[in-house]
């Protein structure tokens, strides 16, 4: 005669099917509070990778150009997954080859739903013995991105 297993749980276990094993009843858990407390565990790694996912700040074009007055106009394009006001690239800088800041723009909102995006600055004043800056881009979270961009100017 062939034995017969029951798959029905004893009365005294919850199943938790998501996780293959039982709960005795007397725990303490409901199964709505298993609900929520892995609901609330899975939002609080959406907004860590939300941080970590957005990165650095990186600088993917510059445009200069130099004026009558001798000083410069930069057309920077920054690429940065801005995650909202808490991490956003917030500005973006000109330097010297001796890390001397020669001019930077700061950007007063994320942009969100514009990426990459572009904006200049004029007034920029470098020296002539100058020939080569290094344009970087900075956000709220990770500071100065690693990234930045070699530009030769064009006289």
């Amino acid at each position: 005669m062939t034995k017969f297993r029951s798959r029905i749980k004893p009365r005294n276990e919850i199943d938790v099917r998501a996780g293959g094993f039982s709960l005795p009843r007397d725990a303490g858990l409901h199964s709505r509070d298993l609900v929520v407390g892995v609901a609330l565990a899975a939002l609080g790694l959406i907004l860590l990778a939300g941080q970590a996912i957005a990165g650095q700040a990186d600088i993917v074009g510059v445009d200069a150009s130099q004026s009558s007055d001798k000083s410069w106009r930069f057309s920077v394009t920054v690429k940065h997954d801005d995650a909202g006001w808490d991490h956003y690239a917030d500005k973006w800088a000109v330097f010297a080859p001796d890390g001397t800041m020669l001019g930077e723009r700061v950007l007063a909102h994320p942009h969100d739903n514009e990426q990459p995006f572009t904006r200049s600055k004029s007034g920029i004043l470098i020296d002539e013995a100058i020939n080569v800056v290094t344009v970087k881009a900075h956000d709220k979270v990770h500071g100065w991105g690693s990234d930045a961009l070699t530009y030769e100017l064009k006289r």
